[in-house]
């Protein structure tokens, strides 16, 4: 049986992009179905990944000016810049990613419909234009990559006014003196940190006990001792009662109280509030049973190692299968998908995958924990680096910063790298690398890196811990030999 194209892609977030990529590689007819009438990129470029960071990095820059040269007349940045501004600054990095990946499909002669796309059975897709028309399209395979959506919460209703989501926060009119986040993700403590640096009053209230509970201890007390330092203040066990607008007192009120202890409702003023609660796949009107195509509890696709999912033409990838949901690691399993649909060998990717919160600093991990090799029966010691401690910091005023290595004692393999300050979603990568290969802690004493850089720190992290299992007895000089222990 023939068919339009060798592949249907449904979403063009990093997922999509990337599996139409290496199928134009592989010589193959590609087709993105993408629902946005204007844009490309899904949430990836358009309300998530990018703009935010491009809003973190606005306001990163505005704090380092701060942090040089001082408060200019004592006024707070928010009396200074205005928000227009920094929005702008977002809308051009996201019209120019866009530009990039429809110049990318260009290039690579991958066809584009622009409407909403479900399935009619495991080979065929049929697209709602924007025009009110309706098209059908064939494959041999066909890949959905919807992405996810938030969920909205129950106890009050966003008016994109004073309450925002993370769409309505990326069009706010002005830097807000308070900002109350709800949310205990990633995403909640990224965007605290932003309107930190922004002189905003920021709260976040967190429904559960605890937070970014996969940090190691040593990365989450250097947070929230820079929370401390920020003003930040996180409330955790909170249950929202009501969250609504005081004209008379002209601001927004949130009632909440514990889930435990002290229960008495206790009422928080603030200006706007930032509702980041959990997410849900993009799998509305795909007509999934169409294709039998199979979810679990919570509605994300089920798919193998491949991405393949229990129908063998339709592969799956990206948030709407749930964990990760890393634009970082959609690329790549968008990229494996299209590998595994065509049967071209690729290279594998680990298991451990680096993580990077775009908070200001910033944190990144990748590997064990310290806790969680010694719950493991591991003998690991560990290897710190403060960056008070590092020329680049210094002249570059980021002293704020740990990097910390867990590594096996007695062969010195690295089993995790964990760092918080400044450019720690690029230093990880280092680290990684001899992950990836095997390689201990003496890589870093035995090779040169440039100097000044933040990337001294693995150096001296490395150092550190060699200084310690050399007090537990072991000969320095047969740590540094290379040879196998």
């Amino acid at each position: 049986m023939s068919h339009n194209y060798d592949v249907i892609i449904i979403g063009s977030g990093p997922a999509g992009f990337s599996c139409a990529m290496q199928s134009s590689k592989f010589d193959k007819k590609a087709l993105v179905v993408e629902s946005h009438k204007d844009y490309l990129g899904g949430t990836w470029i358009n309300t998530g990944t990018v703009p935010s960071k491009a809003l973190r990095e606005a306001a990163k820059t505005i704090l380092e000016f701060n942090d040089q040269f001082g408060d200019h007349e004592n006024k707070k940045p928010y009396e200074r810049f205005r928000m227009a501004d920094l929005l702008q600054y977002k809308q051009e990095i996201l019209e120019k990613e866009n530009r990039k990946v429809k110049n990318d499909l260009i290039k690579n002669e991958v066809d584009v419909a622009r409407g909403f796309g479900k399935l009619v059975d495991e080979h065929t897709v049929e697209v709602e234009t924007h025009f009110g028309s309706t098209e059908t399209y064939t494959a041999e395979y066909i890949l959905v990559c919807t992405g996810s959506n938030p969920v909205q919460p129950k106890e009050f209703e966003i008016d994109n006014d004073k309450i925002l989501d993370y769409k309505s926060i990326l069009e706010l009119t002005h830097i807000p003196r308070r900002l109350t986040v709800i949310g205990s993700g990633v995403n909640a403590i990224e965007y605290a940190t932003t309107f930190a640096a922004l002189g905003t009053r920021v709260t976040v209230l967190a429904d559960s006990e605890d937070y970014l509970t996969f940090l190691d201890h040593e990365i989450k007390e250097q947070l929230e001792q820079h929370f401390n330092d920020k003003g930040i203040n996180i409330k955790t066990d909170v249950a929202i009662q009501d969250v609504e607008f005081n004209a008379l007192r002209n601001h927004t009120e949130v009632k909440f109280n514990k889930k435990s202890g002290d229960q008495r409702l206790q009422v928080l003023e603030t200006e706007h509030v930032l509702f980041l609660g959990g997410r849900k796949p993009n799998i509305d009107g795909l007509n999934l049973k169409a294709a039998q195509i199979e979810t679990d509890d919570n509605n994300f696709i089920v798919t193998d190692d491949s991405f393949k999912t229990n129908t063998d033409s339709i592969y799956a990838a990206g948030d709407v299968i749930g964990f990760p949901r890393l634009a970082s690691a959609s690329f790549s399993q968008g990229r494996l998908a299209a590998c595994n649909m065509f049967g071209i060998p690729a290279l594998e990717v680990p298991d451990q995958i680096p993580y990077g919160i775009y908070a200001i600093p910033e944190i990144s991990n990748i590997g064990l924990t310290e806790k969680q090799a010694k719950e493991m029966g591991m003998d690991v010691t560990v290897g710190r680096a403060y960056f008070e401690n590092i020329a680049k910091a210094d002249m570059t005023n980021h002293t704020n910063g740990i990097l910390k290595l867990v590594f096996n004692s007695n062969n010195f393999k690295l089993l995790g790298v964990h760092i918080f300050g400044d450019e720690a979603a690029n230093l990880i990568h280092l680290g990684q690398s001899v992950m990836a290969y095997d390689g201990d802690i003496r890589y870093f004493i035995n090779h040169v890196m440039n100097y000044p850089t933040l990337s001294e720190a693995y150096r001296i992290a490395a150092f550190n811990g060699v200084n310690r299992v050399y007090k537990a007895g072991v000969k320095y000089k047969n740590i540094l030999e290379d040879q196998e222990q």
